[in-house]
Order: C-alpha cells, then structure tokens, then sequence
C-alpha cells in the first residue's frame, strides 16, 4: 500500500480499525514500508530456492540442505511482516507479481550450477536485503513504531548471519591468498614471456 491509501495494483485499500495507539497515517506509512519489504523477502526466498533446487557440484548436498534451510527462515519472515502489516489494519500485498514487480533485488542468475556461484549470487542478495532491512528499522523507528521496528532488527540478525554463513564459504586463508596471486603472477609472465619469444 502506497502512503496515498492505495495498493500496488492502483486501486484504493481500506485501513482498517484498529485500538493499536498509531495514527491512521503513520500507521499507512508503515504499512507501506512493510509491503514494499514483504516483496523483498519473498522474491529473496524464492532465488535462494531457485539456488536449492539448482546448485551442483562437489558441495552440493551441504549446500542444497543450507539453501532449503535458508528458504524456510525467510517463510517465516514473509509471515511476520505480512501479520504485521494486517495487524496495522492494512493489506497485505504478497502475490508472485507483487514481488517480481516491487523487489529491491536483481533477477537471479540462471545459467549458474556451480556451488560457489550460488552462494556469490545469494550473498549479493543478502547483503542488499540486509541494508533493506536496516533501512527499515530507521524508517519505523523515525514514524515511532518500536514494534515494527523491533521485528525488523529481529529479521536483520538473521539476515547478517546468513550474511556471514554464505561469506565464510568465499573467504580464504591468508596463505590460500597469497599462494593464489603468486600463481597468477607467475602464469602472467609465463604468458608474456611466451609472446616474446614467438
């Protein structure tokens, strides 16, 4: 719902009667900001099963259980933030093409398979919803809705933590990385050396 009272399909949404103690207006502002991040968290669990269902290779069964394990956590944050939203006597917006349309994400890649490139496309995406989030627990915050803003640190924990689990596969040693640009300078001259002997 837009903070002009309409939904993302254009047509007018009712707000709904509630005792909770926030004006109709910031109760629709936050609203809002709860359904432009609903769209978010579930076009970000339907890539991470896109990578479930898809990911090969010499992980794949570490990585398969993690990405199905990931896509459950973010089910349950789609629910928490769509109860929210109705709880503030508002609509939820959360149909397939409300998230395609509305999502702070970029589409998923398909032509990857291997394990790595999995887990470097769903860290990119993480890392934006984090900062989503983040944003919107300042956002709630501001308009004065601690709750809301309470289960959007809630949903940021999580996030950065699967953050870290995705990273913790790309990081390397200290030694590994070294070793790695050792071996790159070396193939580089061995190339030139090769040029300028032909």
């Amino acid at each position: 719902m837009g903070s002009n009272g309409r939904s993302t399909n254009g047509k007018s949404q009712p707000l709904y009667a509630t005792r909770i103690d926030l004006s109709s207006e910031i109760r629709t502002k936050v609203i809002a900001i709860l359904n432009h991040s609903l769209a978010s968290t579930l076009d970000l669990k339907t890539q991470v099963k896109q990578a479930h269902w898809n990911v090969k290779g010499l992980q794949f069964y570490q990585l398969h259980e993690l990405f199905d394990e990931m896509a459950s956590e973010l089910e349950e944050y789609v629910d928490m933030v769509a109860e929210r939203v109705t709880a503030l006597g508002g609509l939820a917006v959360g149909t397939a093409r409300t998230a395609a349309s509305q999502s702070i994400l970029s589409e998923y890649p398909f032509d990857i398979l291997d394990g790595k490139d999995h887990v470097i496309a769903l860290a990119e995406r993480y890392a934006a919803y984090g900062k989503l989030v983040r944003e919107s627990i300042d956002a709630t915050d501001e308009l004065g809705d601690a709750d809301t803003a309470d289960l959007y640190t809630e949903i940021s924990r999580d996030i950065d933590k699967r953050l870290w689990f995705l990273e913790a596969h790309l990081q390397t040693s200290v030694e590994e990385g070294v070793a790695a640009a050792v071996s790159e300078v070396a193939e580089s001259k061995a190339k030139k050396t090769a040029k300028r002997t032909k």
